[in-house]
């Protein structure tokens, strides 16, 4: 670690560059990505195509036949098809209907940027404490792993999940409604720990964190709120971050909302007082039926979703297992309830362990389907008490006017054929 110069970076700004308009000529840099993604699919087709080879050559009897030798990087089976659904430039969509457990696989981790995803050489990469410190300092990555290491599990959650659905049912899949969540192990240093190192000022309140993604994402942070359980992680699942969740370094604040957890982490800056970005003023608000915005609306409340029965999906009369998915920015799920009848009436689920605090929670729920036309639904209770609310009951407080922080009650109909599909109510 090296002590920071009294005039740090200059070239670091308060400000992040403003996203690419939509509606303007194509740029030289978006020609050349496209060039890339039709390289991509390219190669894409080479690697499948000995797939498909492989997968029209299996054995009959396995026993008879030897097989595969070791790799130097493990792939799943040929026959597993799960994959994220890209959401045009920004990002791709976790297939939440198609997991089992808690932990979502690194390669199905939803992914969301501002700017595209950079490539970091990560022993070129620095992090700078500055402001008000006593011993501002830029940290390496062998610094920061230097620090002792803790783990946790925790969900990681878009602001803007189910965002398209205030309007209207857009999502056909639980993927689509729901996939801007994931949860992972984190594994990093403790913020606190950093902070202490620095020797952060009494009257330093927030904090600046600064990506180095070309968007210069930036957020300012309350320190009180954030200083116990922010952590600066360079693994995930138990190996490196992958580049779309910020390698070499990302802050993880567990349960606020995911464009907090500033990825590609280069700089925090210690201040009295919200920087103001971009990101905290004309995006990431709230705004309300009479015109105002809430802002710094960062915790992700109570919220769930069922995974089986959803969208796309069919049901056969009988017993089946609804299974599904609750979650809290506040802490431990304590109970998740499924209705059968559209929110009638409701029945307690059996929640599977582990149950973490702000972290996803399996939930199952046996029912017996006799065949007529019905609406399922789930909701979550949390640690505090707080219950996940109905559509209307959000709508009468919130309005229809923000893209975030969407927490409503899904709604699946399924049909006299067993189709399940996306409704309001």
């Amino acid at each position: 670690m090296h002590p920071a110069p009294e005039d740090p970076i200059s070239e670091t700004r308060e400000e992040p560059l403003a996203d690419i308009p939509g509606s303007q000529p194509l740029s030289r840099r978006a020609l050349l990505c496209q060039a890339v993604t039709v390289v991509g699919l390219t190669v894409a087709q080479a690697i499948l195509s000995p797939l498909r080879a492989e997968e029209s050559s299996v054995p009959k009897d396995p026993t008879r036949v030897p097989g595969s030798l070791p790799t130097l990087y493990g792939q799943r089976s040929p026959f597993e098809k799960s994959k994220r659904v890209l959401r045009s430039w920004w990002g791709s969509l976790t297939p939440l209907q198609d997991l089992d457990g808690v932990v979502t696989p690194a390669s199905l981790h939803f992914e969301r940027h501002h700017n595209g995803v950079p490539v970091i050489d990560p022993s070129h990469h620095k992090l700078l404490v500055h402001g008000l410190v006593d011993r501002p300092l830029i940290l390496s990555m062998d610094d920061l792993k230097g620090f002792p290491s803790v783990s946790r599990l925790a969900f990681i959650e878009c602001s803007g999940n189910s965002g398209p659905e205030w309007l209207a049912p857009t999502g056909q899949t639980a993927q689509q409604t729901h996939g801007l969540t994931s949860t992972s192990e984190w594994t990093g240093v403790r913020l606190a720990t950093v902070l202490k190192e620095v020797g952060i000022k009494p009257e330093a309140t927030w904090m600046l964190a600064e990506g180095s993604d070309a968007a210069v994402m930036t957020r300012s942070l309350p320190v009180a709120d954030i200083m116990e359980e922010g952590l600066l992680c360079y693994a995930q699942n138990g190996e490196a971050l992958r580049p779309e969740q910020g390698y070499p370094l990302r802050l993880v604040i567990p349960g606020w909302e995911g464009n907090t957890c500033i990825k590609w982490l280069r700089r925090l800056k210690l201040g009295t007082a919200p920087f103001m970005t971009r990101e905290e003023t004309s995006r990431y608000t709230d705004l309300m039926p009479d015109g105002r915005a809430r802002q710094f609306t960062m915790v992700m409340e109570a919220k769930s979703v069922i995974t089986t029965p959803s969208g796309g999906q069919k049901v056969r009369p009988g017993f089946n297992e609804v299974r599904g998915l609750a979650w809290s920015g506040r802490g431990s799920v304590m109970k998740a309830e499924v209705s059968t009848d559209g929110g009638r009436s409701w029945e307690e689920a059996q929640l599977q362990e582990p149950v973490l605090p702000k972290c996803h929670t399996r939930f199952r729920f046996s029912w017996r389907w006799d065949g007529e036309e019905t609406i399922l639904q789930s909701r979550c209770i949390d640690e505090t008490g707080y219950v996940q609310p109905a559509r209307a009951a959000l709508i009468a407080v919130r309005g229809m006017n923000s893209d975030y922080h969407n927490n409503a009650i899904q709604s699946w109909k399924i049909s006299r054929e067993g189709h399940v599909t996306n409704v309001q109510v």
